[in-house]
């Protein structure tokens, strides 16, 4: 037992946690109850937990420790550095941090009248969450629209009033690649009419530099972002927020470590992001997390500008492919690597197929963003995997 659970070496333990937290093969280094504890096991999984929120918090440029959390239950918060902005968990990233937030627009999106907009562009995790709340509330959802090459389209921009209040909306499209860029003045005109601007970065933030601060000043309250396209663990992801709002954010989910005083009749909440975290830690996941390190070997910087290269390279071949027809922006600006594309007459599952038996992965279909491929008035697409480049050794 010893050999295949490495935990167990080391001087003799008779303890009882394992009880509740028993080893198992998957934590073959560490495993105890983060912040729960103060046996050595513990304190270690505890220092992990805090490296890994210190890490993702300096990776997007905030100011406090960060914390990840699973699908199910977030987790408990980083007490470190008080004062400054700190980063909450959002399980896998946008559909979570949408559920969260949603309790907390200001003024509320709860009632008939309130507006809450989106883009075309949208990912299903943040524009499904948001229709549930206008269905809820019978607030109404509006969107601002795209051009014809999958652009954010500036000429929508009055869809944002006094009226507005959320909106929420895609850093970069996870089909088309096309950045929104801060010069289209959509979340300052959402902030001036006191509107809460959350911004999804789950495809962006493993391949540009982000910086909370700049982004919270240019008028964004939130951002999400998702491990497992930043070349880390499934199943997890962050809410990065400002202090002021998350101690306007009410409980979403209840239940141990995330309470100050249980009886009977009733239970009090913690401040801050703790209240936000019940239930135990996914610690392998956040320690996966910790260690994705290719981006930041590179340079976030220099790994945008070979994606650059490479982005314009596929273009160049995809144009002489006859019956290609793409799907977003021709050039290189203000985008991202990721290409769609569809073929006159042919299915996007044959063309997976042909291309996987000559060795190239691609992803067919709607690329969970339904709403942007009905824009483009065609059929599902087959869309090239994004690839961050790898170290040289």
């Amino acid at each position: 037992m010893v050999n295949r659970w490495p935990t167990w070496t080391g001087p003799p333990r008779a303890r009882s946690p394992p009880a509740s937290s028993p080893r198992r093969p998957t934590h073959r280094t560490s495993n105890g109850a983060a912040g729960r504890s103060t046996y050595q096991l513990a304190d270690e999984a505890t220092a992990t937990f805090e490296d890994a929120r210190d890490a993702v918090a300096s990776f997007v440029g905030a100011s406090a420790a960060a914390s990840w959390s699973s699908p199910r239950t977030p987790l408990r918060p980083s007490t470190r550095r008080p004062g400054h902005r700190a980063c909450q968990p959002g399980p896998i990233g946008a559909p979570a941090a949408a559920h969260r937030l949603r309790p907390t627009t200001r003024p509320s999106a709860r009632h008939q009248g309130d507006e809450v907009v989106v883009t075309r562009a949208e990912h299903h995790a943040n524009l499904v969450p948001w229709q549930g709340l206008c269905a809820r509330t019978g607030a109404t959802l509006r969107w601002l629209d795209l051009t014809e090459d999958g652009r954010l389209d500036t000429a929508t921009l009055d869809v944002i009033t006094e009226r507005t209040r959320v909106l929420a909306l895609t850093h970069a499209s996870n089909v088309t690649g096309a950045i929104t860029p801060s010069s289209t003045s959509s979340a300052p005109r959402a902030r001036q009419a006191g509107a809460l601007v959350v911004l999804d970065t789950c495809q962006s933030a493993a391949h540009l530099p982000l910086d909370f601060r700049a982004l919270n000043a240019a008028g964004v309250d939130a951002m999400v972002l998702s491990s497992h396209k930043m070349l880390g663990p499934t199943g997890i992801g962050a809410l990065v927020a400002t202090e002021e709002l998350l101690a306007a954010m009410p409980p979403v989910l209840t239940g141990g470590s995330m309470i100050e005083v249980v009886t009977m009749e009733s239970s009090t909440f913690m401040s801050g992001p703790p209240r936000f975290e019940a239930g135990s830690q996914p610690l392998a996941q956040a320690a996966a997390a910790r260690g994705r390190g290719v981006p930041l070997e590179i340079g976030l910087d220099r790994l945008h500008a070979t994606e650059q290269v490479l982005t314009r390279h596929v273009l160049d071949g995809l144009a002489q492919v006859p019956g290609l027809r793409l799907v977003g922006p021709a050039d290189t600006a203000d985008r991202l690597g990721v290409v769609a594309f569809s073929i006159e007459g042919v299915h996007p599952h044959d063309v997976g197929q042909v291309l996987d038996a000559a060795g190239v992965a691609v992803r067919t279909g709607h690329h969970c963003a339904q709403p942007i491929h009905q824009h483009s008035a065609s059929t599902p697409h087959a869309c090239p995997s994004a690839r961050a480049p790898r170290p040289k050794r």
